[in-house]
């Protein structure tokens, strides 16, 4: 499906401004941000895995998050940088909204994964003062470039009797390339069906793929039987860019960052409204 990203934008502008924030309690504290914001965050991207940790902390703290909700969990020698928004009343239901932040050594990995990292902060700067229902744990995962490590961590630490309280996990992965998309191998399908409903609903083209042997940080959610999805918008050109030194800013398109970050929050909103067993599979 081709669409011309610059008129995807103007619609999602003049037609989705508020997409959804009914759906919170007091959307008169719902921010979007602006597709110039966006862009904004990619006039430096950090090309060396050693400074990516500390910019993506940079980057939270100007979203709004004070220096001591940000706590960096050490884990199996990972670093997974985590914010905890609590639910306006107690509630042990959790959303897990997450990117990894780690890069391959060719490129400046900012197709892969610094656009899904400004894609995640933009979110929580969207929702940080809204009273959801759910608790929302952020997340940008370490080391995912070496075999999911980060949100492995994470899960790792999940117990079988806590699992049922998450609800749902969103992946976002490699934004910047084309219109948004579900990564269907490692998506759980009653997720992937609420967001091509939701997309539809929006009036935004959405795609669901498969990409047969690629894996991203849904898939350590999933073996924990936790309803996940991965949040894309590559484009048939994805193999010449991600994992090589044309991963770099100027490969980036803006307009399906901001339209990728827009569908997400979206999607928060809808899971965050919905009850907490609604996208886990049946068991047969």
């Amino acid at each position: 499906m081709k669409v011309k990203l610059s008129l995807l934008l103007c619609f999602v502008l003049l037609c989705c401004s508020t997409a959804f924030a009914q759906e919170a309690e007091d959307a008169s504290k719902l921010r979007i941000s602006t597709p110039e914001e966006i862009r904004s965050e990619f006039d430096s991207v950090p090309c060396k895995n050693g400074d990516r940790l500390k910019m993506v902390k940079a980057l939270f703290e100007k979203m709004g998050a004070k220096t001591e909700e940000i706590t960096v969990e050490k884990v199996r020698g990972v670093e997974n940088l985590v914010i905890r928004k609590a639910a306006a009343k107690d509630s042990s239901e959790k959303i897990v909204i997450g990117a990894h932040y780690d890069k391959v050594p060719d490129g400046c990995g900012a197709i892969d994964n610094w656009t899904g990292i400004v894609a995640l902060a933009h979110v929580y700067h969207s929702v940080k003062d809204l009273p959801l229902k759910k608790n929302v744990v952020f997340v940008a995962f370490g080391k995912e470039e070496e075999g999911l490590v980060g949100s492995s961590a994470m899960t790792g630490g999940i117990k079988k009797e806590q699992a049922a309280e998450y609800c749902a996990m969103i992946n976002i992965d490699s934004l910047g390339m084309g219109i948004p998309a579900t990564l269907d191998n490692v998506s759980s399908k009653k997720l992937i069906d609420g967001a091509v409903a939701l997309a539809k609903e929006m009036n935004v083209p959405f795609a669901h793929v498969r990409i047969d042997g690629a894996s991203s940080d849904s898939a350590s959610f999933i073996s924990k039987k936790i309803p996940a999805v991965t949040i894309h918008a590559l484009n048939d050109d994805w193999r010449k860019i991600l994992h090589s030194s044309n991963d770099k800013a100027a490969k980036i398109n803006h307009e399906s960052v901001y339209v990728g970050y827009r569908v997400t929050l979206a999607l928060l909103f809808r899971i965050d409204a919905a009850d907490c067993q609604a996208f886990r599979e049946e068991k047969k």
